[in-house]
């Protein structure tokens, strides 16, 4: 493919047969070889081939540095070719698992356009941050080590280079990079290539002004069939990935590969993978048409040898989809028995499953938010006297929910692996415009409860609610202090990475007068810890009988005391996690009641919220023996045997974990 600079000017009226300017001013060669330029049209070499002839992977950005080869990932060749100039398809729409080459591939396109077929892009991270550090990683890499690259775009250094570390200029084009979280870099430009990478984890509204993936994708309107949109993403939770949803509306291609055996040619699942229980080593593919076992070195020439194919009617015929899990790995990147090993590990804990489905199968998360039977909790009622801690109870926390004549709370004991038992309820009678239920709830946190090893526990964190008498409440935790008092404000959906973020400073009223950033306010995802509480009380635990022997309940199991009745186990499963369509068509998880009374519900999230303020979800092995030892409580070791419990303290010494632990 020649250069457009080294384009030949056509002989006509305008230049002489000696080459002489007829136009009489200077520059008007350049004038005509721009035009010439932009006459000419797209290329034929597709962004595969050109990967493969000028692409060059640098050892910071790679674990194989040097030259890029599609055959090492063969199942990206198509998905690459996709985005040339000379293919018709306008978006295509990749769900997938992670590291199996994507992003790279999405690169390979950011490079083909600046060289092949300028035009201007914008590449979308999920943050300002994110795309600030793609850009140093990847896109400067990208840059530096191919030559034909270099020449286009100048170095940062140089003076009006249009080299910032967000925005790559280059003849005839211009790259914008920025995060989902910014609607401003959304709509700061007309773009006639768009790669949205990783759109599940994009926030539901940039700035507050609307989807990012459809701002973004209405810069590429005006190019109308010229346009390419690429969405690439790991999903995340069924009914609220975005690549979930853009890859149902797609013809599902999956990538067929032939059985070295009888040559049937199959998409390859998960529960063909098969090996011996506690071996993840002999895992092996087993073909669906012959039942022969494959072995892991058959995989290279498998991949050689396959083919996309559509397995549904797409609703556009301009977007294609593509679904890849990590089995399609090439060897020596993630084998079959390293896929083996992480699902054995993950057995058990349903957040490592999530990660496992998502990472490494490419596939959702189904959150299940259905309320357990309250007859079946009061059933698994245990004994304890109210006001009291069980043995593994370790620290002590509360949520208060504010209502308009009362404040209820719940006090929380939270042991390790974020076991947990109820302790007490309280009602404080009288409301937020009461001053003696304000005293009332002050004195609460100096109250102490005992402890069965004898000593006396205060609550480490009260995590209450400033969604009613929000100016109430800010004042209260001022004048007590936010050592002990966090106020809390909940949001809709799941965070993950972080259920719990702040703490912010917001203005608060005392005594009548308005102190600017007078209080301290987290935000609590309180999706996450609805859907997290019904997973823990929905677990399988040993009988009575055996934990009378000591068999330990897994983590995170909820104990509830006989004293609890049955309004308040009603209140606690009041809610149910459903699908529903949004005002512009997509689905969505929700929380909706099934009776009206839901405090204890309220109250449980906001003490599991007070755990995380407090640091228990990070707690080191030496701070939880720590706190076992000052409690004398009897733990098992790494490999099983029972400790001596040490003598207990005496019960008159009060004690408190706050000032040592809960910072």
């Amino acid at each position: 493919m020649s250069d457009p600079s080294s384009t030949t000017l056509p002989r006509s009226g305008l230049i002489s047969a000696e080459g002489d300017d007829v136009l009489g001013f200077d520059g008007a060669q350049d004038i005509l070889r721009a035009w010439c330029a932009g006459l000419t049209p797209d290329p034929d070499l597709t962004v595969s081939k050109w990967a493969d002839r000028h692409r060059k992977l640098s050892s910071r950005a790679s674990a194989e540095p040097g030259q890029y080869r599609t055959a090492r990932t063969p199942y990206m060749g198509e998905i690459m070719d996709r985005l040339s100039p000379g293919d018709p398809t306008q978006r295509v729409v990749f769900m997938k698992a992670a590291q199996v080459g994507a992003t790279e591939a999405g690169n390979n396109w950011i490079g083909f356009a600046i060289h092949q077929a300028p035009g201007p892009m914008l590449a979308v991270q999920p943050t300002v941050e994110l795309a600030k550090r793609n850009s140093r990683q990847r896109i400067d890499s990208l840059i530096e080590e191919s030559p034909e690259l270099r020449e286009r775009i100048k170095p940062a250094r140089s003076r009006d280079a249009g080299n910032t570390m967000l925005s790559k200029e280059f003849a005839g084009g211009i790259l914008i990079m920025t995060g989902a979280n910014s609607a401003v870099g959304l709509r700061s430009t007309p773009a006639r290539y768009i790669f949205l990478d990783e759109v599940d984890a994009y926030p539901a509204s940039a700035d507050e002004e609307g989807d990012p993936v459809t701002l973004a994708e209405a810069r590429s309107l005006t190019f109308a069939h010229r346009r390419k949109v690429f969405l690439v993403s790991t999903p995340t939770i069924r009914g609220l990935s975005r690549i979930e949803r853009e890859f149902e509306a797609t013809d599902q291609r999956r990538f067929f590969v032939p059985c070295p055996h009888c040559g049937e040619a199959q998409w390859l699942k998960f529960d063909r993978l098969r090996w011996e229980k506690g071996r993840p080593e002999t895992a092996e593919y087993h073909c669906e048409g012959c039942e022969a076992a494959i072995a892991e070195h058959h995989k290279t020439a498998m991949l050689e040898a396959g083919e996309w194919r559509a397995t549904a009617e797409a609703s556009d015929p301009g977007t294609v989809g593509y679904h890849l899990s990590a089995l399609y790995s090439p060897v020596g990147w993630l084998s079959w028995a390293r896929i083996a090993r992480a699902h054995e590990a993950a057995r058990g804990s349903d957040e490592a499953m999530r990660a496992f489905r998502n990472t490494i199968l490419g596939e959702t998360w189904v959150e299940t938010g259905e309320a357990p039977d309250w007859q079946r909790l009061a059933d698994r009622r245990e004994h304890w006297k109210p006001g009291t801690v069980p043995e593994r109870g370790l620290f002590l926390t509360a949520g208060a929910d504010v209502q308009k004549d009362r404040i209820e709370i719940d006090v929380w004991a939270w042991g390790r692996g974020l076991e947990s038992w109820l302790v007490d309820h309280v009602i404080i009678e009288g409301g937020p415009g009461d001053p003696e239920c304000w005293q009332r709830l002050t004195d609460l946190l100096g109250r102490t409860w005992a402890h069965a090893s004898g000593e006396h526990l205060t609550i480490a964190r009260l995590a209450i609610d400033t969604g009613y008498e929000t100016s109430a409440v800010y004042g209260w935790a001022r004048q007590v202090g936010f050592a002990q008092v966090a106020p809390v404000k909940g949001l809709d959906g799941f965070n993950r990475a972080s259920p719990v973020t702040g703490p912010t400073y917001v203005d608060a009223t005392l005594g009548g007068k308005r102190l600017r950033r007078g209080a301290r306010l987290w935000s609590v995802a309180t999706s996450t810890f609805k859907a997290e509480t019904y997973r823990f009380l929905r677990q399988e635990r040993p009988t009575r009988e055996d934990q009378e022997t000591g068999a330990l309940c897994p983590p995170g199991t909820v104990h509830l005391p006989d004293w609890a009745d049955g309004e308040w186990l009603k209140q606690l499963t009041a809610e149910q996690l459903v699908t529903v369509k949004g005002k512009r068509g997509f689905s969505k998880l929700e929380w909706q009641k099934l009776r009206e009374r839901n405090e204890a519900l309220d109250c449980r999230v906001y003490a599991r919220a007070a755990a995380w303020i407090a640091g228990a979800d990070r707690w080191s092995e030496p701070r939880w023996q720590d706190l076992e030892r000052q409690l004398a409580v009897e733990t098992a070791g790494p490999e099983g045997e029972v400790a001596v419990k040490p003598p207990p303290r005496p019960s008159a010494r009060r004690r408190t974990m706050r000032s040592n632990y809960m910072g």
